[in-house]
């Protein structure tokens, strides 16, 4: 063999070696379109990067059973780890499955997999409820209430109602306030939210104080039914610090949102995928705990901390480059700070 002979050839072999070395993590999105998933995405791509890790991804588009034919899609395109945010928590059993019988580590994505197999990945979402229910709480301490949750196929639904119902409850037995109507919005869909809203208020004849709703999606959904009405500026929660809710909070037409920067989570998301591709053992990710489920299960969890951005600390979200302050106070005059 010549000398340009050899060098081709070990350059092969090494491009080969490289190639076998490389290691992908797929994600399997349940609804893409929603704003905070696209900020959620830049910050598991950059982690992975970081790590030299090849990134694939699939929207299931809210559909559950796309989602478990996309997470097939995924594991034939050869992922080493799973990152699964799941469109419903039931239904996305046979996806674990298929992964475990590849010996594919799976990520529950910010809503709860209940499967031991699959490492859980999300903020406190009880606390998360309880900072809601503590901000309209304190902004309308009397009158009727609404409660607006979220999907009926996601866990986290009940987890914020749960937390929210601890700190409503002695203002309940005290007889302060009275919960006039709830009602799950599928899919977490704002119009779904908005059109439940307006039954509400129908119902009610308007004799609606405030509005605990689970995220800043469907308190979209509540401003608007309210807005029609004449009645934007009572007391509404949400969460996710999407820049609309933020902008919202300036105005004054929601009074809170959970800011649960995605980012952190999705940066944690994008190391853990990578430390579990590459052999660690779930007990082994660094910060991880074990968590019991409500139904019992055991599973391997990390846990990030939420912020309540209300009208008092919305210099917090543009001190850190989560919105900026164009974004924040669009249509403001005389606003809160930043905004006056």
């Amino acid at each position: 063999m010549n000398l340009k002979s050899l060098i081709t050839a070990t350059a092969i072999g090494a491009a080969m070696a490289t190639s076998a070395l490389a290691q992908t993590v797929g994600v399997s999105w349940s609804n893409f379109q929603e704003e905070r998933w696209k900020t959620d995405e830049a910050a598991i791509v950059a982690a992975l990067e970081a790590a030299g890790i090849d990134y694939i991804s699939t929207d299931a588009q809210s559909s559950s059973s796309k989602q478990l034919s996309d997470v097939e899609s995924l594991i034939a395109q050869g992922a080493d780890a799973l990152i699964i945010l799941a469109q419903d928590a039931q239904a996305i059993g046979p996806a674990v499955q298929a992964a475990a019988d590849e010996g594919i580590p799976v990520i529950g994505y910010d809503r709860l997999i209940e499967d031991p197999r699959a490492f859980y990945l999300t903020f406190d979402n009880v606390e998360v409820g309880r900072m809601q229910a503590r901000a309209v709480l304190a902004a309308q301490p009397t009158g009727n209430y609404v409660m607006i949750k979220g999907s009926p196929t996601d866990p986290n639904a009940d987890f914020l109602r749960g937390g929210q119902q601890e700190v409503l409850q002695a203002a309940i037995d005290a007889g302060d306030i009275t919960i006039v109507a709830e009602a799950y919005t599928d899919g977490w869909l704002p119009a779904n939210a908005q059109r439940n809203m307006e039954q509400i208020l129908t119902a009610q004849d308007n004799k609606v104080d405030a509005v605990v709703a689970s995220n800043d999606g469907t308190a979209g959904g509540v401003v608007a039914a309210l807005t029609a009405q004449g009645m934007e500026g009572i007391p509404v929660s949400g969460q996710d610090g999407d820049h609309a809710a933020l902008n919202r909070v300036a105005l004054g037409t929601q009074t809170v949102s959970v800011w649960k920067d995605a980012r952190a989570l999705g940066r944690a998301a994008g190391e853990i995928a990578a430390a579990l591709a590459g052999g660690t053992a779930m007990a082994d990710v660094e910060g991880a705990g074990m968590w019991t489920s409500p139904a019992g299960t055991e599973m391997t969890a990390i846990f990030l901390a939420p912020v309540p951005i209300t009208a008092d600390n919305l210099d917090v979200v543009v001190d850190a480059g989560w919105i900026s302050k164009e974004d924040l106070c669009q249509g403001v005059s005389n606003g809160p700070s930043p905004c006056n």
